[in-house]
Order: structure tokens, then C-alpha cells, then sequence
């Protein structure tokens, strides 16, 4: 009975030291994890609209309010998760980067900026986190697919797989079509948020 009572005060020791231990680490790298993530984002930010100096939360960013906005709009599977007002040298609004989550990839989700001009055209697209296949859906981190939506002024896009011509038309990636349609419907949220609540609150 001794040896179960001590053996048992043993396990309890070991599991109050290391939670300690653990809890310790985590606060210690708590702030500098933190702080790189932040230095991520804004990197994302600049890539996304590269026309703006510095970027501002824009105030009235409401997620319920957000997920509403694309549900009305047959966007159902995306989220808004953060929005930010792209300022010039002077001070100036020049635009915004909408951040969206993506529940519809092949891989997980995919979570990106999206930099729109206050006049409604897409500046870039940038990836924060992407799991898609390699050699497949990862090619959609790539410049070569993401610059398809760079200066384009459209209502939304739509992905084809027969090299249709338009502005709105982006080239389906080969092999990877639910992670083409996945990034294609994200963009097409962040545009339908901006028309719809950050159109009037971005100067042009």
C-alpha cells in the first residue's frame, strides 16, 4: 500500500513539475511567437497592397457581421477574419487587405491577404498559410497563379479550364481544381466584403 501511495505522489510531482515547465515555455515564447507572426502578416500586407506605406485596423470590422455578408452572397464556406486600411505617405486611404479563410481546400484550409484599391481592383494576393498537395494545389502559391488576379477590376472571378479570355477568367491550375476553385471563391469574398461594407469606408 506504501509503495502505491508513493508512487502515486512520484506521478503527481512529475505532473505538477512539468506542467509548470510547460507553462514557463510557453511564456516565454509566447511574445516572441507573437511578434513573428505580426511581422508575417504585415509582410503579407505590403505584398497585398504594395501602393500603401503603413495599415490601419479598420474600426468597424465585425466577423459575425462579415460571415453574414458572404453567406448572403452564396459564400458560405469562407470567412473574413480581419480587415485593414492601406494608407499612402500623406495619410491618405488608398485601399484595404481583407484576410480570408478558406474551408474549401483540398489539403485544409487556406488562409489569405487580398489587397484591393479603393476604386475596387485587386493589388495581389498572398498566401499566409496553404497545406495543398505539392506539385498540385501548392502551385497556387505561386506567383504564377497568384498575379492572375493582380490588377484586375471585376465583380468576382471565375476559373476555366479552356484558356478563356477576360478579366475576370483565371487559368484553372492543372490537377488542382478544388484548390483553383477554393483560392478563386476567397478572392471573390474579399471583393464581395469590399463592395459591400468597406466600398464607401475606403477614400478614392
Amino acid at each position: 500500500m506504501n509503495k502505491i501511495v508513493k508512487n502515486t505522489l512520484i506521478l503527481t510531482a512529475i505532473t505538477l513539475i512539468s506542467g509548470i515547465l510547460l507553462g514557463l515555455v510557453y511564456e516565454v515564447t509566447k511574445a516572441p511567437i507573437a511578434t513573428a507572426q505580426e511581422k508575417a502578416k504585415q509582410e503579407a500586407y505590403r505584398q497585398a497592397l504594395p501602393d500603401a506605406v503603413s495599415f490601419e485596423p479598420y474600426d468597424d470590422f465585425d466577423e459575425s457581421d462579415a460571415v453574414k455578408t458572404l453567406k448572403s452572397a452564396g459564400y458560405s464556406d469562407d470567412e473574413i477574419t480581419e480587415a485593414v486600411i492601406g494608407k499612402d505617405k500623406g495619410g491618405d486611404d488608398i485601399g484595404c487587405v481583407i484576410t480570408v479563410v478558406s474551408h474549401e481546400g483540398y489539403g485544409g484550409d487556406i488562409t489569405m491577404s487580398v489587397g484591393i484599391m479603393a476604386d475596387g481592383t485587386v493589388k495581389g494576393v498572398e498566401m499566409l498559410s496553404i497545406s495543398e498537395t505539392a506539385g498540385l494545389g501548392m502551385k497556387a502559391a505561386e506567383a504564377d497563379f497568384r498575379d492572375q488576379f493582380k490588377d484586375k477590376q471585376v465583380e468576382a472571378f471565375a476559373y476555366t479550364k479552356n484558356n478563356e479570355k477576360g478579366d475576370d477568367k483565371i487559368d484553372a491550375i492543372s490537377g488542382a481544381t478544388i484548390t483553383t476553385n477554393a483560392v478563386t471563391n476567397a478572392v471573390d469574398s474579399a471583393l464581395v466584403y469590399f463592395q459591400n461594407t468597406l466600398g464607401g469606408s475606403v477614400d478614392e
